[in-house]
């Protein structure tokens, strides 16, 4: 994989109590588009989720969401997508999410999404792809999260032979060229190509 053709988008369910984060989403919705891009999410149409996916769609860009059956209620799913499709499990919503995308951006989120992102820094610590993620530390949403890894460092839990593979992006703007640049880093690595369910 030397170039991007869809990116997977992390993010809340609620907005956050900074304006900034709704900010970010749409703006990250509207780059992924205009740079011709699939935004692949998790299928809601509320919070940031919806806020990345209407941005998306309203810059003429295509949208695959992605929604287990038990929250299509409660996440509103976005009916005006191009793809949608229905799960019936967590899991299996997850491992499509990775299938279908080339790379992975985590918006400021909770609980879900932090274990989403970090999930994927998992697998390529292990050597299961080498698709790029990227933490986009909107007013520094991530910087706990950052420190923790450093502690981790400090601490010999992740060593160089073991390092977990990221980059961070300060402004919205920033989020595809560095995406772009670490798929070029990436080359022709075997682990950058979609692994089965039972590969994983």
């Amino acid at each position: 994989m030397t170039h991007l053709q869809s990116i997977c988008v992390y993010c809340g369910s609620s907005f956050g109590t900074d304006p900034a984060y709704e900010a970010a989403a749409t703006r990250l919705g509207q780059v992924i588009a205009g740079a011709g891009l699939r935004l692949v999410y998790g299928g809601g149409n509320v919070g940031l989720m919806g806020t990345v996916a209407r941005a998306a769609l309203a810059e003429g860009g295509k949208v695959t969401g992605i929604i287990p059956t038990f929250l299509e209620r409660r996440e509103e799913m976005l009916d005006s997508l191009d793809e949608l499709v229905v799960t019936q499990t967590m899991h299996e919503r997850k491992h499509l999410m990775f299938e279908k995308s080339d790379a992975f951006v985590a918006l400021p989120g909770g609980i879900g999404t932090l274990e989403e992102v970090v999930e994927m820094m998992t697998w390529a610590q292990l050597g299961r792809h080498a698709k790029p993620v990227c933490l986009a530390d909107v007013n520094g949403f991530w910087s706990p999260l950052l420190d923790l890894l450093d502690h981790m460092r400090a601490q010999g839990f992740i060593r160089e032979s073991t390092e977990v593979p990221y980059v961070v992006a300060k402004r919205i703007d920033d989020v595809i060229p560095l995406l772009t640049g670490a798929c070029q880093d990436a080359g022709d690595d075997p682990r950058s190509t979609g692994l089965s369910l039972d590969q994983l």
